[in-house]
C-alpha cells in the first residue's frame, strides 16, 4: 500500500525545523562556549550556518530528484548504480541508520532528561538521580510512540503547531536577552580569543561539533519525499528556508544570552551535571517562574523535534525493505493510517534502550563519526556522479555555483570527522563490519559482486 502525498511547503518547511532545533541549541550553547572559551563561540554557529547552506545544495538536488521514503538510502543507491556499488552503499547506510537513528532519538530525550532535571531541584530540592533521569528519557520515547502511530495528514498538521510553538518559545529567549542586553558581556573577548592560532581552530572544530549536531534535521523532508506534494519545488525550499530562519534564531538567541550570562559561568555548566543555561539565563532575567515556564517550553520543543525525527527516520528501513536489501518485515504499512509500522516500533525499541547509556557529548561525537563518511561525504561525491553521468540524469532543481557547494560540504565533513577523535576509528570499524556482513550477504544470495546485478532498481528522476 502506497503512501499518501499530503504535505505541503508550510507542513514540510515545519518538520524540518522541529527536527533542527529540538534540545540541541538549548544544551549545547554551554557545551561551544567551553570548548572556544569565550564569547568568540558565535563562530562556531555561524560556520555550523554555512555547512548547513552548502549541504543543503547537496541533499536538494538529490531530494528534487528522487522524491521517495528512505531520502539517503535512495540517494546513495542511484548515484552510486542500483545494480552494483550503489546496492552496496545503500547497504551500509542502513546499516549504520539502525544504530546512529537510535542515538539520535537517544540524545534528543538525553537533553530532554537534563532540563527537566531544573524543574526538579526546584519541586523537590535537590539534584535529580541518575536513575531517574534514564527512566525520564526512556520513558519520553515510549510517548513518543503512541503520538507518532497514526496518519501522515494528521502528523503534518501536528507538526506546524508545534513550529509555532518551537519559534514562539525561542523569540521570548532573544526577546529577554535584548531587553537586558549588556554589550560588554556579549563582546568581552577574552585576550586573545581571536588570535587564528592552532588552539583556536581546535576550539572552532569542537565547538562546530556541537552547532552542526544542532543544525541537524534540515533535510528531514527527504525522507518523507514520498509524502510531499510537488517534491521538485517543495523539497528544495523548505531546506533552504529551515536553515536561513534556523540560523537567524540561534545567533540571535546566542547573542542575547552571551549578553546577560558571563560565559565563564557558561563554561562551568558544560562540565557539570546542571546543563540548563538557558533556564539560569531566564532565572537571572525574570526570576524563577519565567524560568520554569520557559523549561517546560523548552522541554515541549523537545517533543517536538523527536516527533519529527522519528518520523523521518522510520521511513528508510521501510524504503530499503520495499528495495529487497532489507528484511521484508519492514515493509508493512499500517492498513488504514499508512505509515510504516515495523520500522517505526523498532526504532523506537533500540532508542529506549540507548536511553540508558551514556553522556550527551560521547553520543554528539558518536553520532556524527557513524554518519560523515558514508552518508554526508558520500552523498556530496554521489551528486557530482550524477552529474557526470551519460546519459544525463534528469536533475529538477540543481544547486547554485555547482559543484563548489558539494566540494566545500565534502572539506567540511571532513575536517569535522577528524574532530571526532576516536570516534572516527570506531565508526571505520562500524562501516568494514557493514561491509563483511555486505558480502556475506550477496555471497548467500549470488548477487552483485559474486553475481548479476541487482535489478528492478526506481533510476533518478522517475515516477513512484
Amino acid at each position: 500500500m502506497a503512501l499518501e502525498r499530503r504535505l505541503g511547503l508550510v507542513q514540510a518547511t515545519a518538520l524540518n525545523m522541529i527536527d533542527m532545533v529540538g534540545i540541541g541549541p538549548f544544551v549545547t550553547m554551554s557545551m561551544v562556549v567551553e570548548a572556544m572559551k569565550g564569547p568568540q563561540a558565535i563562530a562556531a554557529w555561524i560556520v555550523g550556518m554555512l555547512l548547513a547552506f552548502t549541504d543543503a545544495s547537496v541533499w536538494s538536488e538529490l531530494g528534487a530528484a528522487m522524491p521517495r521514503a528512505g531520502g539517503s538510502y535512495v540517494f546513495l543507491r542511484e548515484a552510486y548504480g542500483p545494480g552494483k556499488l550503489g546496492r552496496m552503499m545503500s547497504f551500509l547506510f542502513i546499516w549504520q541508520t539502525m544504530i546512529q537513528a537510535p542515538l539520535v532519538v537517544a540524545s534528543g530525550a538525553i537533553g530532554f532528561s537534563e532540563y527537566f532535571s531544573y524543574l526538579w531541584i526546584r519541586v523537590a530540592g535537590s539534584p535529580l538521580p541518575d536513575t531517574g533521569r534514564h527512566l525520564i528519557a526512556a520513558g519520553l520515547v515510549v510517548v513518543l510512540l503512541a503520538v507518532l502511530y497514526r496518519g501522515i495528514g494528521t502528523l503534518g498538521k501536528i507538526s506546524v503547531g508545534l513550529g509555532i510553538c518551537v519559534i514562539a518559545t525561542i523569540l521570548w529567549i532573544i526577546w529577554g536577552g535584548f531587553t537586558h542586553f549588556n554589550a560588554n558581556l556579549a563582546f568581552g573577548y577574552p585576550e586573545g580569543g581571536w588570535d587564528l592560532s592552532t588552539s583556536f581552530f581546535a576550539g572552532l572544530g569542537a565547538g562546530c561539533l556541537k552547532t552542526v549536531y544542532s543544525y541537524l534535521g534540515y533535510y528531514n523532508v527527504c525522507h518523507l519525499g514520498s509524502e510531499v506534494r510537488k517534491p521538485e519545488k517543495l523539497i528544495p525550499r523548505s531546506m533552504f528556508i529551515s536553515v536561513a530562519g534556523i540560523a537567524v534564531l540561534y545567533i540571535a538567541m546566542n547573542l542575547s544570552v552571551y549578553g546577560v550570562v558571563p560565559w565563564q559561568t557558561l563554561s562551568q555548566m558544560s562540565a557539570s551535571d546542571a546543563n540548563y543555561p538557558v533556564s539560569i539565563f531566564m532565572e537571572m532575567v525574570y526570576g524563577p517562574t519565567a524560568a520554569t515556564i520557559v523549561t517546560i517550553l523548552i522541554l515541549l520543543v523537545a517533543v517536538s523535534s523527536l516527533f519529527a525525527v522519528v518520523l523521518g527516520y522510520s521511513r528508510i528501513p521501510y524504503a530499503a525493505a520495499l528495495d529487497g536489501n532489507f528484511f521484508r518485515i519492514f515493509a508493512r504499512v499500517h492498513p488504514t493510517k499508512h505509515f510504516p509500522t515495523v520500522s517505526l516500533v523498532m526504532i523506537c525499541a533500540i532508542a529506549f534502550v540507548f536511553s540508558f547509556f551514556g553522556r550527551l557529548t560521547v553520543v554528539i561525537k558518536a553520532i556524527l563519526a557513524m554518519r560523515i563518511v558514508v552518508q554526508f561525504i558520500g552523498q556530496a561525491v554521489g551528486v557530482i556522479m550524477l552529474h557526470t553521468r551519460k546519459p544525463a540524469v534528469y536533475l529538477p532543481f540543481r544547486m547554485w555555483f555547482y559543484p563548489v557547494p558539494a566540494v566545500l560540504a565534502m572539506v567540511a565533513w571532513a575536517a569535522l570527522y577528524y574532530a571526532t577523535g576516536e570516534f572516527m576509528y570506531y565508526a571505520l570499524i562500524a562501516i568494514g563490519v557493514g561491509l563483511v556482513v555486505f558480502l556475506v550477504r550477496t555471497r548467500l544470495r549470488r548477487e552483485w559482486p559474486f553475481g548479476a546485478p541487482a535489478v528492478g532498481a526506481v533510476e533518478a528522476g522517475s515516477g513512484d
